[in-house]
């Protein structure tokens, strides 16, 4: 069975745009045009992923990110912002509150948001089933493999998608650094070149905010100088 995806997007023409390219691709698409349509819609069909809007009547973009993270069967939904918004703060929103796995700014390529698209659906494809019951411990972190979740002794707390897959591929790498190029390629699963290494440092930022007793001075998830991400060992 193809892929459900959920297009979000007042702009009845951009909307129909997507939506053609995207059933061109093989994709099973749903449209909607508000948030609060979106929210429902996306209750009763389970997409596979979600592409949103930011600027839209009612309940924006942000609003509706922030509002599936809440929901406990949307929560590890991939959403990916298409958006006319390219102000770093939009960005910012759109990862930290929304706790965005993508971000595409408006006018885009087709060829790019098919390529983000099926990067983040390898990814959900590839996760553990949620029967396996199995833990992934490195040091004083421990990654839960069916639920989402990273333990460490003061706290456990529940990572998105995108979270969950770059702790997974750093925590299996124990002690490596790697480039923010390169987990673009082995956690993004873009080629190389063509992701935005600012989308690897905001990441990094959320997870340290969630794990680190002081996410300014990194224990767990460190940088090494001009070289990269590592997950170290206490």
């Amino acid at each position: 069975m193809s892929e459900l995806i959920l297009v979000v997007d007042d702009d009845h023409a951009v909307a129909e745009a997507i939506e053609r390219s995207l059933r061109r691709s093989g994709f099973e698409v749903s449209v909607a045009h508000r948030g609060a349509d979106a929210l429902a819609i996306a209750r009763q069909q389970r997409p596979d992923l979600v592409i949103l809007d930011i600027m839209m009547p009612g309940m924006d973009g942000i609003e509706v990110g922030k509002a599936m993270r809440q929901i406990p069967e949307l929560a590890q939904l991939p959403i990916l912002f298409l958006t006319g918004k390219q102000e770093i703060g939009d960005k910012v929103a759109a990862y930290q509150q929304a706790q965005a796995d993508d971000y595409l700014t408006k006018p885009f390529d087709v060829l790019e948001l098919d390529l983000r698209i099926k990067a983040l659906l390898r990814r959900t494809r590839g996760r553990i089933p949620p029967d396996t019951d199995s833990r992934l411990q490195v040091g004083d972190l421990t990654l839960d493999l069916k639920s989402y979740e990273i333990s460490t002794p003061a706290r456990t707390v529940l990572l998105t998608p995108v979270e969950f897959e770059l702790m997974h591929f750093l925590m299996s790498n124990v002690e490596q650094v790697f480039s923010a190029d390169q987990l673009l390629q082995k956690v993004w699963g873009y080629p190389a070149g063509t992701g935005m290494p600012d989308l690897v440092r905001v990441h990094v930022k959320n997870v340290r905010d969630k794990i680190e007793p002081n996410p300014r001075e990194p224990i767990y998830l460190r940088n090494i100088l001009r070289r990269g991400y590592m997950v170290s060992v206490r």
